[in-house]
């Protein structure tokens, strides 16, 4: 991770990823007198949001261990590298190939926007005029290390970049309060200096600078401050340009996200790759062996039935609820025939009797390699339901039994109640019921609404979870899981080889 300073010129700077953004071939370039503008400053930044959207990092070695973590999610084919089945059975070693692929990338997008920052200072520009670029730098830093302080504690915090490679190997662990503290600094800074508004999601906004400070806090445990910060994006949220998308399927239509005013911030890909870069697999991961359905416009091609739903996920959901049709597949064409999920083993050893994981699969949009890899999807990192999911949540630990509460979850379930076009009466409005009542349903209408979204896992760790929603009578029982091992992931072992001030590892590694 930083046994060398990253030449984030020749890595990061032909951006493959980020379609709404700018491409700038730079090629092979000394840090050194590079930045003469804030233009060079933002197409470094860009090469950081190009970082996020590859295989080692969002498209798939960060995601896809977030999802398997959670409760939502199993393995389908128990073949499947072992590597992915010690996340979903809490067997990860430290030698663990999604972790010792994704630590070093998030580094990488470190190390761009430190590199960003710092040659923002360089250029001695008045504040007005640079910070607003610099401010998706700081963004990106919080962002990456909330990520990471979440997933291992403790870590090392570089906020400049590293030049001495003898120093490198000698950077101790920070702690996890202080790697919080400096997140909300970051997010501070970006907050106060991002615009109203961007071009696209993909880059950050003031509002969605605010919607990671509520969600820092509420990680924290510090519910005044994570209900002011959603507070702040509800009460401007026409001068964000920010609302609920009608229906609630075009959130996952590759072809309809372009334009969309839920999202607060996106990794965004295109439908092309250039072997790691710009390449997602969410699609194949989750979807269904041995497949032939389409989603109408793109021949999409069988899954690799890796990331399932268990059974119980489908059979506990509530079937009127629209979520549950667009977040779930229930049939499969095989050999031109339509059949239900009882079916998938049948159609291949290698599925489960169960329905599948229907977001990425259903309307990836453009394909550039089969299986519904390489698509043009945006993978929101937070939408608007999440903050008013938030606020919610934070205000009823500080003020139960509110009708500002109810209302929060209350517009995110008239929303689940237009089922494309025509409403229903399912989900009803949140009755009224006590603080311990409401915290139990709003961390349900989290798991519902973000359904295989990448946040439970997070969800079940803050609230301490594990030991419940693991057991027998949880939707995945994990009997390998170990409250005092596994809310933390070990730290990646080439990385204690080459520092050994990193050390000890995590407990029970």
């Amino acid at each position: 991770m930083t046994k060398f300073r990253y030449i984030i010129y020749a890595l990061t700077l032909v951006i493959f990823a980020c379609s709404d953004l700018e491409e700038e071939p730079v090629g092979l370039l000394a840090p050194e007198g590079f930045f003469k503008s804030p233009q060079d400053v933002q197409t470094v930044i860009n090469g950081a949001y190009g970082n996020m959207a590859t295989e080692a990092f969002w498209g798939r070695k960060l995601s896809l261990p977030l999802m398997l973590r959670s409760d939502m999610v199993t393995i389908g084919d128990v073949g499947t590298a072992a590597r992915r089945i010690d996340h979903d059975r809490f067997t990860v070693s430290a030698d663990n190939g999604m972790i010792t692929a994704f630590w070093p990338k998030s580094y990488q997008i470190i190390a761009g926007a430190n590199e960003a920052i710092a040659g923002a200072e360089s250029l001695g520009l008045a504040d007005e005029e640079i910070n607003p670029i610099v401010a998706q730098a700081y963004f990106v830093r919080a962002y990456t290390y909330f990520h990471l302080v979440q997933l291992f504690g403790d870590i090392p915090y570089l906020d400049t970049p590293v030049d001495n490679l003898v120093e490198a190997t000698k950077i101790p662990k920070t702690s996890e309060a202080e790697v919080y503290s400096n997140i909300i600094s970051d997010l501070k800074f970006a907050k106060e200096w991002l615009p109203d508004n961007q071009s696209t999601r993909a880059l950050p906004s003031k509002a969605a600078a605010a919607g990671y400070l509520a969600s820092v806090y509420l990680t924290m445990g510090d519910f005044p401050n994570a209900y002011t910060e959603a507070k702040y994006v509800i009460t401007n949220e026409a001068k964000f340009n920010l609302e609920l998308v009608a229906d609630f399927q075009d959130l996952f239509d590759a072809t309809k996200q372009q334009g969309q005013k839920e999202s607060l911030f996106s990794i965004d890909f295109n439908g092309f790759s250039d072997g790691d870069t710009g390449r997602d697999y969410q699609g194949a991961l989750t979807g269904i062996r041995a497949n032939e359905r389409t989603d109408g416009r793109t021949e999409i091609g069988e899954g690799w039935s890796v990331a399932v739903p268990s059974v119980k996920v489908y059979n506990t959901w509530d079937g009127r609820d629209y979520r549950k049709h667009v977040s779930l597949d229930t049939i499969g064409v095989f050999k031109g025939v339509v059949q239900p999920f009882s079916y998938f083993p049948t159609a291949s050893a290698l599925n489960i009797a169960s329905a599948y994981c229907a977001k990425y699969t259903r309307f990836p949009g453009a394909v550039s390699l089969g299986n519904a890899r390489g698509t043009e999807q945006n993978y929101s990192q937070m939408r608007y339901a999440e903050v008013l999911l938030i606020a919610a949540e934070a205000l009823n630990e500080t003020s139960p039994g509110t009708t500002e509460a109810n209302g929060y979850v209350n517009r995110v379930r008239a929303r689940a109640r237009n089922r494309a076009g025509v409403l229903t009466n399912f989900p009803a409005d949140v009755p009224t019921m006590s603080q311990d009542a409401f915290r139990t349903m709003v961390l349900e209408e989290r798991k519902w609404e973000l359904a295989f979204e990448f946040k439970r896992w997070y969800d079940i760790k803050r609230r301490n979870l594990g030991t419940q929603v693991f057991g027998a009578a949880g939707l995945e029982n994990q009997t390998g899981f170990d409250p005092t091992r596994d809310y933390l992931l070990p730290l990646p072992s080439d990385e204690l080889q080459r520092n050994p001030n990193l050390m000890p590892n995590n407990p029970g590694y």
